[in-house]
C-alpha cells in the first residue's frame, strides 16, 4: 500500500520552496512534484507546510491519487512505477519533446547523418503543426494523413519523413507504456490507419563509358580561384569512379590509418551501423588515382588522410561543393540542365560498367561496392578476401580510361537518342507490330496486328485487354513493342495510375 504526505525538500536562494507529494511504497520513497511553492517563512519549525490553500490542494491531489491507485493492483510495483503512474497517467505527453530526446540518443550511439534525417522530419512536423510542441494526442491518423498529404510532391520526405516520426513514435510507445502492469500513457496509435507513399524510384544516374571519357579529359577554363570547384569536382569524381564508387563521407573521413601498403580499409558510414560485418571493405589504390592522393594528402601531424577537413566543414559541405563542382565541368560539355551528373553519378557509373562491359555478376558488384548482398550475417564472421572487388576495379579502370571500345550503355543510348529513334523505330499502318505486356515476369496481354500509327496506339491496344485489377496503384508494366517487318524491338514503362 502506497502512503502519501505534502512535503518539501529544499529551499531556494529567493526563499521558496517547490511543492512534492512524497510516495512511500514497498518501504521506498518517491515524490511527485507540483506546480505550487511555497515561502519558508509559511513552514512551522519541523519544515512542515502552514499554508491551508496549498494543503488544501494537495490533499485533493492525494486523494485522486489513492482513488487511482484502489482500482490497480500494485502489490508489485516498483515505487518508480507507481510514481511515473500518478504523475503522468493523465498528462498528454510531448512528442517533439520525446522526439529530441530520441535524436540525441541516435547522435550518442554515432548515427549523426541519420539524426539529421530525423530532425528534418520533425521540424517539418512542426512547420505544419505551427507549434514546436506537438503532443502525442495531436497525432490521429486524420492528422497525419493530412501532414502527409503535404509532402506528396516530393520526391523522397512523402516515404522518409512519415517513417522517422512512425519510428518516434514506437520507441515511445515501448519506452512510456508497460502493459505487463496495465500502465498505458500512450492511448492512441494512429500509423495502423496510415498509408505512407512509396519514395519515387531513383532515377537510374550512370553514364557511359564514351561519356566519362569526355568528362575527365574537358579542358577546363581559367579561373581566378585558387580551387577552383570543376576542378575538385574532376578531381572528387575520379577518386570515387577508381575507388569502385567510394561514397564522398567516406572519403572525407578516411583517416591515416586507414592507408596502409597501397590499400584503404574502411567502414561505410551509411550501413556500419545495421550490418554484422560493420560494412568494412579494403579497396587497391589503382596508380591512376596515385597523384590525386598526393595532391590531397593531409599534412603528416593531421590525422586525416586527406585535407578536405580544412576546406570544409564537414562531409555534407564537402559533397555538395563537389557536386558543384562536377555541375560545373557538365556545363563546359554542354550537358542538359535535366541530366547534369553528380558524385553518384559515378558510383552508378562504376557498378554499370563493371556488370555490362566487365563481365562481372550482380553479386560481384555488390560485393565491390560494399553492399551487404543478402548475407549481413554470414558476413559478419568471415573474413573476406577482397581481392576480387581489386581485379574488378581494375577491369573497370582499364575499360574506361585505357581503351577507346564502346560500351554497352552507350550503344543503347545512340540506338534510342532522340535524333535516331524516329529512324529506327517508327511505325506506320501498313507494319505488322507485335507487343506485349508483362507485370513482374507474367504476360497479361499480347497483339499481333496491323494498323498501327504509333506506340500509344500499340499501348492502348493491349490496355483494351483488361488487366488484372490486383495490379497496385504506381506499380510499372512494361510493353515490349516489335517492328516485325524492321526486326526491331523497344520496351516501354507506364505506371498504374500515371500512364494508365
Amino acid at each position: 500500500m502506497a502512503t502519501f504526505k505534502a512535503v518539501i525538500r529544499k529551499t531556494r536562494k529567493d526563499g521558496f520552496c517547490p511543492v512534492y507529494i512524497r510516495c512511500v511504497h514497498n518501504q521506498r520513497p518517491g515524490y511527485i512534484m507540483t506546480d505550487k511553492v511555497i515561502h519558508h517563512k509559511h513552514l512551522d519549525k519541523d519544515g512542515e507546510i502552514r499554508d491551508p490553500f496549498i494543503n488544501e490542494y494537495c490533499a485533493r491531489r492525494i486523494l485522486e491519487f489513492t482513488q487511482r491507485l484502489n482500482r490497480k493492483d500494485i502489490a508489485k510495483w516498483t515505487v518508480k512505477q507507481v510514481v511515473d503512474f500518478l504523475a503522468m497517467e493523465d498528462e498528454n505527453l510531448c512528442f517533439s519533446d520525446y522526439a529530441r530526446l530520441h535524436i540525441d540518443r541516435m547522435r550518442d550511439r554515432g548515427q549523426v547523418r541519420n539524426a539529421r534525417n530525423y530532425e528534418l522530419a520533425l521540424q517539418h512536423l512542426e512547420r505544419y503543426a505551427g507549434t514546436t510542441k506537438v503532443m502525442f494526442g495531436q497525432l490521429t491518423s486524420t492528422w497525419v494523413n493530412l501532414w502527409i498529404k503535404e509532402l506528396e510532391m516530393t520526391a523522397r520526405a512523402k516515404e522518409m519523413y512519415p517513417v522517422c516520426m512512425r519510428q518516434v513514435f514506437r520507441e515511445a510507445v515501448k519506452e512510456y507504456n508497460d502493459y505487463d502492469n496495465n500502465i498505458i500513457r500512450i492511448k492512441t496509435n494512429p500509423w495502423a490507419k496510415v498509408k505512407i507513399p512509396q519514395a519515387d524510384r531513383a532515377e537510374k544516374r550512370a553514364i557511359s563509358a564514351e561519356e566519362c571519357r569526355r568528362f575527365f579529359s574537358v579542358a577546363h577554363p581559367e579561373s581566378t580561384s585558387s580551387r577552383p570547384k570543376a576542378e575538385l569536382g574532376r578531381d572528387v569524381a575520379m577518386i570515387v569512379l577508381c575507388l569502385a564508387g567510394m561514397n564522398t563521407v567516406d572519403l572525407f573521413e578516411l583517416r591515416k590509418e586507414n592507408y596502409r601498403n597501397g590499400i584503404i580499409g574502411y567502414k561505410r558510414a551509411k550501413t556500419k551501423k545495421s550490418r554484422a560485418d560493420e560494412a568494412y571493405i579494403e579497396m587497391r589504390v589503382e596508380p591512376i588515382i596515385q597523384p590525386l592522393f598526393d595532391k590531397y594528402r593531409a599534412d603528416d601531424k593531421d590525422p586525416y588522410l586527406f585535407n578536405f577537413h580544412r576546406r570544409y566543414a564537414d562531409s555534407d559541405s564537402f559533397g555538395a561543393n563537389a557536386n558543384a563542382g562536377i555541375k560545373d565541368v557538365c556545363r563546359i560539355l554542354k550537358v542538359p540542365d535535366d541530366k547534369l551528373y553528380c558524385v553518384y553519378t559515378f558510383r552508378h557509373t562504376w557498378g554499370t560498367i563493371a556488370q555490362n562491359d566487365c563481365g562481372a555478376s550482380i553479386s560481384e558488384v555488390g560485393f565491390a561496392m560494399n553492399h551487404s548482398g543478402g548475407h549481413n550475417v554470414t558476413r559478419g564472421y568471415i573474413k573476406p578476401d577482397f581481392s576480387s572487388a581489386w581485379e574488378l576495379n581494375a577491369k573497370v579502370i582499364e575499360f574506361i580510361f585505357f581503351s577507346n571500345a564502346p560500351s554497352k550503355l552507350g550503344a543503347a543510348q545512340d540506338l534510342n537518342h532522340p535524333k535516331n529513334e524516329d529512324r529506327q523505330f517508327r511505325l506506320s499502318p501498313k507494319k505488322l507490330v507485335y507487343a506485349r505486356a508483362y507485370f513482374r515476369g507474367e504476360l497479361l496481354a499480347e497483339v499481333t496486328d496491323i494498323g498501327f500509327s504509333n506506340v500509344d496506339e500499340v499501348i492502348a491496344a493491349l490496355l483494351a485487354q483488361k488487366f488484372p485489377d490486383t495490379i497496385p496503384q504506381g506499380c510499372a508494366v512494361y510493353f515490349r513493342i516489335k517492328d516485325v517487318d524492321a526486326e526491331i524491338e523497344v520496351v516501354y514503362e507506364r505506371t498504374k495510375g500515371k500512364g494508365f
